[in-house]
């Protein structure tokens, strides 16, 4: 079985290509939403996060977001501390969904397979493209959120130009290209390879 990364900067629209493989019936892991529940559910990383940002991180026994949002977009170091708790049980949990599918090929979804270290597991890495302009306009349309809050979330990312040249291949969602006949181009291709690896 073939494993694919899909990953793209903020408002790329990764997550709108996911949902295109997944009505094609490939199955598809989404790290940042299983993170989130990861964060809510497992007592352990709870009680971590709670030693590293106090106590004001849960309200109720849930993710208070806005909080650690404030905290983490501002301040690399903090980030990286939230990273290096979250991600392994992330990457663990992936592991034991993959293990649990039966398809020529799955697909992880992740906004950080790069900068996660988790494209070490993944057989290749697709990218989704769109130009700085138009992530910026969609991520304050999607988060309700100032132009600075998103320029904030993209400075702790890869540079998407670099992103894009470490993926295998490239999906352009930019709006001049059509996403659906891209997505279904790449699925044929990668059928194509997970069943030569069965």
């Amino acid at each position: 079985m073939l494993k694919a990364g899909l990953t793209g900067g903020i408002g790329s629209g990764k997550s709108t290509v996911a949902r295109i493989f997944k009505l094609l019936g490939i199955p598809v892991f989404d790290a940042d939403a299983t993170a989130k529940t990861i964060m809510n559910e497992d007592e352990n990383l709870k009680s971590s996060i709670i030693a590293s940002f106090g106590e004001a991180a849960y309200t109720n026994g849930i993710l208070n977001r806005n909080y650690i949002s404030s905290i983490v977009f501002q301040n690399e170091e903090k980030l990286a501390l939230l990273n290096a708790l979250v991600h392994p049980a992330t990457i663990g949990a992936a592991e034991r969904w993959i293990q649990q599918q039966n398809a020529p090929y799955i697909i992880k979804e992740a906004a950080l397979i790069f900068e996660s270290g988790s494209q070490e597991g993944l057989d290749i890495i697709i990218g989704v493209y769109a130009p700085q302009t138009l992530r910026i306009h969609r991520t304050m349309q999607r988060d309700k959120i100032s132009r600075e809050a998103v320029l904030n979330r993209i400075h702790n990312q890869i540079d998407e130009e670099l992103k894009m040249k470490l993926c295998d291949f490239v999906i352009y969602n930019d709006e001049q290209q059509l996403l659906i006949p891209q997505v279904i181009a790449l699925h044929e291709q990668l059928l194509l390879r997970g069943y030569g690896q069965s």
